[in-house]
């Protein structure tokens, strides 16, 4: 059995573990809340841009575009989205176990074929360890979304694609459903589908930080109201006058399409970094309060047992003498 003094330090440790775990906690419920206001704030141009061309593109059948056109695949580019720190659980881990399932998908067309685009360090450095083609540093975007470098991002590989140096491109990220659930998503970059709503999974709580059941039960329940609420988008009328022509009218939608499908991916991934990472400090907290009460108890037996102890030398002593 452990000593009095060796049980006392380890409560003192378990003690100061618990405050960095505490501490840490509140600081990603912080960030967690300004990624939920970043996303907040996106979304009304998401809605506007999703109506422009669900209105326009249901009056026009035959509309196409060079971004929607399937192709052989020969080459292709992944885009992973990952957090540049750890202790945020299964968040990482969960993510690049994806990346790899899909490169041994494309294994067959040889890893001078595969160029990833790792959004965060540590898929950058998984990617590096598997010999695969990075295709820059994106460490910083990780930590600071920011839409013009999306924009460059999505105008290179909307580049490449026309060229005809990538087939296809794929997204990884995490869709942030809610601070306690966030959802691994495999998603389609390019070739775009244009007949595809713009974002499918609309469900998001993005008004409270708090892990509960209540908190899961709301969600459900304010999801079922607005899909009540949601009506199909008709056209605005039978015949659309297209000017100059159709190509040019898809030739600047698609792009901004593109553009928010990647940044919108982003503030997806870093709201649910936050969020991944504020429940594994509060499971941390928890399993250090718990184990607390433990010790304690623990070193209170064991002082009990030792003043008993000395109890009875000192009545064996007395009546002896």
């Amino acid at each position: 059995m452990p000593s009095l003094k060796e049980i006392k330090t380890r409560i003192a440790s378990v003690q100061s573990t618990r405050k960095i775990t505490s501490a840490m906690k509140m600081v990603a419920s912080s960030k967690l809340h300004h990624a939920q206001v970043m996303i907040e704030n996106m979304l009304p141009y998401e809605t506007m841009l999703e109506h422009i061309l669900k209105t326009f593109l249901a009056s026009e059948a035959d509309a196409s575009t060079v971004f929607s056109v399937e192709r052989p695949v020969k080459r292709v580019a992944l885009i992973v989205f990952s957090s540049n720190s750890s202790l945020c659980g299964g968040f990482n881990a969960n993510i690049i176990k994806m990346m790899q399932h899909a490169l041994d998908e494309y294994q067959h067309l040889g890893k001078e074929n595969i160029v990833i685009y790792p959004i965060g360090r540590k898929v950058a450095e998984k990617v590096s360890k598997l010999g695969y083609t990075s295709a820059g540093d994106f460490i910083s975007l990780a930590d600071k979304p920011n839409v013009a470098q999306c924009i460059d991002i999505a105008y290179e590989l909307g580049e490449k694609f026309l060229e005809g140096e990538i087939d296809r491109v794929e997204m990884f990220y995490h869709h942030f459903k809610s601070a306690g659930s966030q959802i691994l998503t495999r998603k389609t970059f390019l070739p775009i589908d244009i007949t595809e709503e713009l974002n499918a999974d609309k469900e998001r709580d993005l008004s409270s930080a708090v892990i509960t059941q209540k908190a899961q039960e709301y969600l459900k329940k304010n999801q079922q109201a607005k899909e009540r609420e949601q009506e199909v988008v008709k056209p605005l009328a039978d015949i659309f006058i297209v000017e100059p022509d159709m190509d040019t009218v898809l030739s600047l939608l698609i792009p901004k399409l593109a553009h928010l499908m990647l940044y919108t991916a982003l503030l997806d991934s870093n709201a649910s970094e936050h969020a991944a990472r504020m429940v594994a400090m509060q499971t941390a907290t928890d399993n250090a309060d718990e184990l607390l009460r433990e010790l304690n108890l623990q070193y209170n037996k064991s002082r009990q047992q030792a003043i008993t102890s000395e109890l009875l030398d000192i009545v064996g002593g007395s009546v002896n003498n």
